[in-house]
């Protein structure tokens, strides 16, 4: 039966990202670009002075501006950036990582419209409070025929949101790593450590989770600049003493971009799809979680907002992504199909850093996948919250703990599925809205611009 349910999933990820959406994503990020006349370029600079910025107290929201950005960043810098990255290369091959790249590229000005109609639609839930968020966006800003498509993106964002996937890989990685080696479990029988790893991660969970969204706010703003701060430093170390072999690594990206290799079946299209996978993983552009994130900021300026959240690409997928890339296919681990997802990336540490530095990756993974788990709670409780009422969503908690512990136990494919189904799911509502709301976001950035409202 599982066997069954892993291929339909294969299956259904395969046609959701077909043409058609790689279309939707790509080719609606370039719009944005020419429409806004390459405004999100123009001023990225300004966007991280913008991150320390003063909130104003008198300002609806609940979250500055870095503490808006580092709960977006925590949803996709984990797994996407270590994990992910090893999962791109080992389906599409190294080529896959320049399409990660492009998506990136685009996905600044996705993420500048995505959330800055985020704060510009926010609406109040069932229990008064102000939300943001693609379904907020589509019922406040496109009327009442359009309000399916938000409940379209309320049902896809709750499954796709689940922490199996992160919670999954964090488990493997403790285990290959630390447990294995340490005498604590066995390569073939380690079901009871993965259970009880997950019951604490679920108790971790449950902690923040009772504390909602303030003490979540709190959490990532201090675990997101740690953890990228942390794996930068062992990123850095190990490329700085392989400095000799980047070059070769990113020219093998760049070529295999557009000739795809044996992984991916010669076929490049394999690899432009892969890599757009991956990155929709990595950055969340125009898939809209992050824009419940960035709609619970502290501000009466929506493109200020937008402008914040352009920092998102940058930094988890041009930034921390291509590191991981390097590390992997400089050590190539990636050559081999013994090892996949995080285990690839850790073996790629070990082989080239071989004194303690897959120790060093599973402690910063495990702030990876806390933090992501955490903030997806956040998610999958307004998406709820949404479809039921904010009255109920506190109970998803309660859910939210039993997906974490079967995450610790779930075959990592048939996750992978499942979560590349609902993103794709999700990309639809999301850039829907933002293309037809386009002329609005426009309107009102050249207001903010043209009024020097920029500090």
């Amino acid at each position: 039966m599982f066997a069954e349910i892993e291929h339909f999933l294969q299956q259904l990820a395969a046609f959701l990202w077909g043409l058609p959406l790689v279309v939707l994503l790509v080719g609606g990020g370039l719009f944005f670009l020419v429409y806004s006349r390459f405004l999100p370029y123009r001023y990225l600079g300004h966007s991280f002075r913008l991150l320390f910025r003063k909130k104003d107290e008198d300002d609806p929201g609940q979250l500055s501006h870095f503490q808006a950005l580092s709960t977006a960043l925590s949803g996709t810098l984990g797994m996407g950036n270590v994990s992910g990255v090893a999962i791109a290369i080992a389906i599409g091959g190294p080529g896959a990582v320049f399409w990660m790249w492009i998506s990136a590229l685009v996905g600044i000005a996705t993420k500048f419209y995505t959330c800055t109609l985020a704060v510009m639609y926010r609406g109040r839930d069932t229990a008064g409070q102000w939300q943001g968020g693609p379904m907020y966006v589509i019922r406040e800003g496109m009327g009442r025929r359009w309000r399916p498509l938000a409940y379209f993106f309320a049902v896809a964002g709750l499954l796709g949101t689940m922490p199996i996937f992160q919670v999954n890989q964090l488990v493997q990685v403790v285990r290959d790593t630390i447990a294995i080696p340490a005498g604590f479990t066995q390569a073939g029988a380690h079901f009871n450590f993965d259970l009880g790893l997950g019951l604490l991660l679920a108790i971790l969970v449950l902690f923040v989770g009772l504390g909602r969204l303030p003490r979540l706010g709190q959490v990532t703003a201090i675990l997101v600049p740690v953890m990228v701060v942390l794996y930068m430093l062992l990123t850095g170390f190990v490329l700085f003493s392989h400095v000799d072999a980047v070059p070769a690594a990113l020219q093998l990206i760049v070529h295999d971009a557009f000739s795809g290799q044996a992984v991916a079946g010669g076929v490049v299209g394999a690899v432009i799809v892969t890599g757009i996978q991956r990155a929709a993983f990595s950055n969340e552009a125009g898939i809209g979680t992050e824009a419940m994130a960035h709609g619970a900021a502290k501000t009466r300026e929506p493109v200020r907002e937008g402008m914040v959240a352009m920092m998102g690409p940058v930094i988890d997928t041009l930034i921390v992504c291509t590191c991981t890339a390097l590390v992997i296919l400089i050590s190539g681990v990636w050559q081999s199909t013994e090892h996949d997802g995080i285990t690839m990336t850790a073996m790629a540490f070990r082989d080239l850093f071989p004194h303690g530095s897959a120790v060093m990756l599973a402690l910063i993974v495990i702030m990876l996948s806390l933090s992501t788990v955490f903030t997806f709670w956040y998610y999958g409780s307004k998406c709820l919250g949404f479809l039921i009422g904010a009255e109920y969503q506190h109970r998803y908690i309660w859910i939210y703990i039993v997906l974490v512990v079967s995450g610790a136990v779930a075959s990592m494919q048939m996750v992978v599925s499942l979560v590349d189904s609902m993103y794709a799911l999700m990309a639809i509502p999301t850039m829907t809205a933002a293309l037809i709301l386009a002329p609005r976001v426009n309107q009102a950035a050249l207001a903010f611009v043209s009024k020097k409202q920029m500090d």
